[in-house]
């Protein structure tokens, strides 16, 4: 519930590919190009948290294996690094700064490392869970633990260079690595193209399916069991109605073409406008918006994403500062046991623990919202108590035009939340939610109509 609450998440790709122009390093990379010089953790945050971001996840150690914490484990670290004179520690710092401006703070710790001699043999899973055990236990709350998808192929490995693969599904013991997490961060997420909290969306463009049901039964590519680096992505996007597992999707993206920072890409961060798109393909849909924001040279956000962020931020702010029907009368053609603490009003009382419910054999239903005055808009957003499940199987909005109910919008799923932006804004000073189908009493949270903003 507190993950679904954040919504809009950064991410922070940053090791010596920032200093090489890599994507993927190949793991024979020296500790001593790493040296963001004006790095300061405050600085970085800071246009992340202007955008609207609650939390930020760090790549801790991405692909090449160079870690960004002193780790006990290897010698491939910041430690051996000229950066705070050998003596630093990136996740202390960043995520002491996330704590200052009160977002959570996330690890990612890629499986795949392409600098370890080990790896491919059991003793490597041993370093593997020791680093995530130095993440889970030296920094604070973790709210999400992140696992990548790539795992195994050609790599330095201590010297050999060559080739190595392993069997996804069997390798990692997956189950004993999640148990670990559970102990050590009880109140974190996990993520992966498996869950077992939050599933991939299947794309790396920041888009999730429509709909995009909460719920996902994962197979492998091939059918059979599924694991991180194995799972067919057909449904990944949409998920699947009434599978056994709440695996909800996070949408991941990066600001850039690339996942970390180029030069030659600084005439190509996304703009406010692009950034608005995928909000409404992601947080609009009931998946949460993991936009990767990647460091400099300098270990700073470069100039160009920042303005991009800013403005966006300031877009966002702007658009739902206000439900524009907060203050509209209320009628419902059924409330759960005739009770006021299930009437239509909390609908608009601004609260995510009260809700609008009906009784357990009315799956259709209808509320009714008078404005008082014709009020423009053009977006409309629905949250469902998903306390209870997700429940809404078809919705219709309707406005009262010309002595009669005339559609605006028709959707499927709600879910956490969703956000319907109609073609061309509207005037309406009465409006209808009609409940068409669910599976069970809906039971749902918010109902709110938002002018949008201009884009700068």
């Amino acid at each position: 519930m507190a993950w679904h609450a954040l919504e809009f998440t950064g991410f922070l790709h940053f090791t010596v590919n920032t200093f090489t122009d890599k994507e993927w390093g190949y793991g024979d990379e020296e500790p001593s190009l790493f040296h963001p010089e004006a790095f300061d953790a405050d600085a970085l945050l800071a246009p992340l948290a202007q955008a609207g971001m609650r939390a930020v996840i760090l790549t801790c150690k991405h692909h090449d294996g160079f870690c960004l914490w002193p780790t006990k484990t290897t010698d491939h670290s910041i430690f051996h690094s000229p950066w705070r004179g050998g003596k630093g520690d990136m996740v202390r710092e960043i995520s002491q700064a996330a704590a200052r401006r009160k977002m959570k703070f996330g690890v990612y710790l890629s499986p795949w490392d392409r600098n370890n001699a080990a790896y491919g043999s059991a003793e490597y899973i041993k370093i593997y869970r020791a680093q995530l055990s130095e993440l889970l236990t030296n920094y604070g709350p973790i709210f999400e633990v992140w696992h990548d998808g790539a795992n195994g192929g050609d790599g330095f490995y201590g010297g050999a260079r060559e080739k190595r693969t392993i069997d996804k599904n069997t390798y990692y013991d997956w189950p004993r690595t999640w148990e670990m997490i559970r102990a050590m961060q009880p109140d974190a997420v996990v993520f992966s193209d498996v869950g077992p909290d939050v599933r991939w969306v299947g794309n790396e463009r920041g888009i999730a399916g429509d709909p995009c049901w909460a719920t996902f039964d994962p197979v492998g590519e091939k059918g059979g069991p599924a694991s991180p680096g194995n799972v067919d992505t057909k449904e990944s996007g949409t998920g699947q109605r009434h599978a056994s597992h709440w695996l909800p999707a996070e949408c991941d993206v990066s600001i850039r073409p690339g996942w970390f920072w180029h030069a030659a890409e600084n005439a190509r961060v996304k703009k406010p406008s692009q950034l608005a798109s995928l909000y409404y393909q992601s947080v609009g849909r009931g998946a949460t918006f993991l936009l990767n924001v990647p460091p400099n040279r300098q270990g700073l956000v470069g100039v160009e994403d920042a303005a991009s962020l800013r403005a966006f931020g300031a877009y966002l702010n702007a658009t739902f500062a206000q439900n524009l029907a907060a203050k509209a009368k209320t009628d419902s053609s059924h409330v759960r046991g005739n009770d006021k603490q299930f009437g239509p009003a909390h609908l608009l009382d601004g609260r995510a623990d009260t809700y609008w419910a009906t009784d357990d054999s009315v799956t259709d239903a209808t509320v009714t919202f008078d404005l008082g005055r014709p009020v423009k808009f053009n977006l409309i957003r629905l949250r469902e108590a998903i306390q209870f499940g997700q429940r809404v199987d078809g919705f219709t909005i309707q406005r009262w035009q010309n002595d009669a109910w005339e559609p605006l919008a028709k959707a499927t799923g709600i879910g956490p939340r969703r956000i319907l932006k109609l073609d061309s804004p509207v005037i309406a000073s009465r409006l209808r939610l009609s409940i068409d189908r669910a599976s069970a009493s809906p039971a749902l949270t918010e109902f709110a109509v938002f002018s949008e903003a201009a884009l700068a």
